[in-house]
């Protein structure tokens, strides 16, 4: 997949270009099912697949509570390039791009810069200052500039529609699986493996490795959940917990995950957690003996809930469901 990170940078039109645009935050399956709209359009014209996104989110940067997203834009890129696009051009958001008026994306953008010959959106599709550049407005523009426009609807999982919001309530409170069912994949944070208080295996005897969360992310229900760790390429069991350590009196918001039959050091490091069920909610315990003894019998049953998917975990071992 080509990606271009400026409109700037593309210097020619793309032949018979069939695009599509969004924030597709998650690359939910709704927004795999653009994309397969795209790829196939695409195929059948010889021509070229187009995927326009934004970094960073407009949320980011026109809310000031900004907004929780589920994948970071390296997350987004790989994921788009594994549903089989061509090219990605990711727009730089300002505040000035904001102003831009819908009129001028179709002209400037579409038609100029990227060659659109046949434009998919989704449903809920809107852009340009005060979000004007809606589906029946791109449907006029391409009546007047020549390029048909579809609009794929909106796609229900478990009598859930498959939406970005959706994924984000469902990751909030803890329900993994059917996060999963919207993304067709395990929700997955990721990042480099840091240098905690080093207690989880001297005084609890259930050595973890740590990741650093911020408060702008998308944090899970605080608690224990069965997880899968993909460490070089190799996948591992194991046990996660979000939360603040309150049994050692602690503030700060910590992802520590022991990881099972594993004993390496992977101080900085990257790896990838896959969220798979929630166990319990944090708790405060009486002493250290007491954490170990819970800790313990969380293991027993994360592996068991590993044992009953062990199907699904080796397909998802695959590169394409991991990055």
């Amino acid at each position: 997949m080509e990606i271009f990170r400026e409109l700037e940078a593309i210097e020619n039109t793309f032949p018979h270009a069939c695009v599509t645009i969004g924030n597709f935050d998650g690359v939910h399956l709704g927004h795999q099912l653009l994309f397969a709209e795209v790829v196939q359009r695409a195929y059948r014209h010889h021509g070229t697949s187009v995927a326009i996104t934004f970094d960073p989110h407009p949320l980011q940067v026109l809310r000031p509570e900004g907004i929780k997203l589920i994948s970071t834009c390296a997350q987004k890129i790989e994921l788009i390039g594994h549903a089989g696009i061509d090219v990605l051009v990711i727009v730089p958001f300002t505040v000035q791009f904001a102003a831009t008026s819908a009129v001028h994306f179709v002209d400037e953008i579409l038609v100029r810069r990227i060659g659109v010959k046949e434009l998919v959106v989704g449903y809920d599709y809107a852009f340009g200052k005060g979000r004007t550049g809606d589906i029946p407005f791109l449907q006029k523009q391409g009546e007047e500039k020549g390029f048909p426009v579809t609009v794929v609807d909106a796609h229900y999982e478990n009598g859930m529609v498959v939406s970005s919001t959706k994924v984000r309530e469902l990751i909030a409170e803890g329900r993994m699986a059917d996060a999963r069912r919207l993304l067709g994949r395990f929700y997955q944070i990721r990042g480099e493996v840091q240098v905690g208080k080093q207690r989880g295996g001297k005084e609890i005897g259930f050595p973890t490795a740590n990741l650093h969360l911020d408060v702008e992310d998308l944090i899970p229900k605080i608690g224990v959940y069965v997880s899968q760790v993909i460490c070089d390429g190799k996948c591992y069991g194991g046990v996660l917990n979000i939360g603040y350590n309150p049994t050692f009196g602690e503030e700060k918001l910590v992802a520590e995950t022991h990881i099972f039959d594993f004993n390496q050091d992977i101080y900085g490091k990257p790896i990838k957690v896959n969220l798979l069920q929630f166990l319990r909610g944090e708790q405060k315990f009486a002493g250290v003996q007491e954490l170990a003894a819970q800790i313990g019998r969380d293991v027993v049953l994360a592996r068991l809930v590993l044992a009953a998917q062990q199907n699904e975990l080796m397909l998802s071992c695959e590169e394409k469901f991991n990055s």
